[in-house]
C-alpha cells in the first residue's frame, strides 16, 4: 500500500483533521506500543500498520 492511500484511508475513517492528531497521540498494542507515525518512522509497512489500526479500533472489515 502507498502511503498516499494509507493517509487517504486514515482521513476517510477519521476525518481529515482527526487523523494526523490520532496518528501522532494514540499508542496501540497493536503496532508495539507505538503511535501510527512512530511505527511508520521505525521502518514498519504501510499495510501493517493499517491493518493494526483496523484491529484496535475495530474498523468494519469492508472499509479494510
Amino acid at each position: 500500500m502507498r502511503l498516499t492511500d494509507f493517509w487517504q484511508r486514515m482521513a476517510d475513517h477519521f476525518g481529515e483533521g482527526y487523523a494526523d492528531t490520532f496518528a501522532r497521540d494514540h499508542v496501540m498494542s497493536e503496532l508495539g506500543g507505538r503511535t501510527v507515525r512512530q511505527a511508520l518512522a521505525a521502518g514498519w509497512e504501510t499495510k501493517d500498520v493499517w491493518r493494526g489500526v483496523c484491529s484496535a479500533m475495530e474498523i468494519p472489515f469492508e472499509r479494510r
